[in-house]
């Protein structure tokens, strides 16, 4: 598991199970309880936050490895790798060591272990990650009646219920830190 001071959770599944959705949605009832929350995204898509146009784009189009580009109200670091590689769940979490973060949730990095809640629907005929991967902590699923290993079963429709889940589990992992 990669190493982190901020306690980690993930969001995983295949394409389609509805990850984004429910995480907006946990996000939103998180922060309502003034929580500070930091989110690394996977995706297997090309993507690209600069814009042609722009001058951050034209100086990493001109060859800069990396440009961080900051106004007064945010920042963003773009980094240009010369081989194309997927990045690692620890090289991301390496950038987020702003510790006035109270939790970091991840979407994706389904093959990488490290604490994660399932996010399952039967109807895309996919199999159980937890079948084969120990770091699953609970199944969130649209199925009732699906057999989730002996782990939690979590409601997919019911973002409280799962807010609840995060929650516990936060709280579990702080009071196991300040324990030791």
């Amino acid at each position: 598991m990669p190493e982190s001071v901020i306690p980690l959770l993930g969001f995983a599944g295949y394409s389609g199970s509805g990850k984004t959705t429910l995480l907006r949605k946990v996000i939103s009832l998180l922060k309502a309880r003034g929580l500070i929350i930091g989110v690394i995204k996977h995706t297997h898509h090309e993507f690209d936050i600069d814009q042609p146009g722009k001058d951050s784009h034209a100086l990493r189009e001109a060859g800069a490895r990396r440009v961080a580009v900051g106004s007064s109200r945010r920042w963003a670091l773009i980094v240009e790798r010369p081989e194309p590689r997927e990045a690692t769940l620890a090289e991301l979490l390496a950038t987020m060591d702003d510790e006035s973060l109270d939790l970091i949730l991840v979407e994706g990095f389904r093959d990488e272990q490290y604490p994660k809640i399932e996010v399952h629907r039967p109807a895309l005929g996919r199999p159980l990650l937890a079948a084969r991967d120990p770091s699953i902590l609970a199944i969130a699923t649209d199925d009732p009646t699906l057999d989730t290993l002996g782990l939690p079963r979590l409601d997919l429709n019911d973002p409280v219920a799962i807010e609840h889940f995060v929650h516990h589990y936060l709280e579990t992992r702080r009071s196991s830190a300040s324990s030791s």
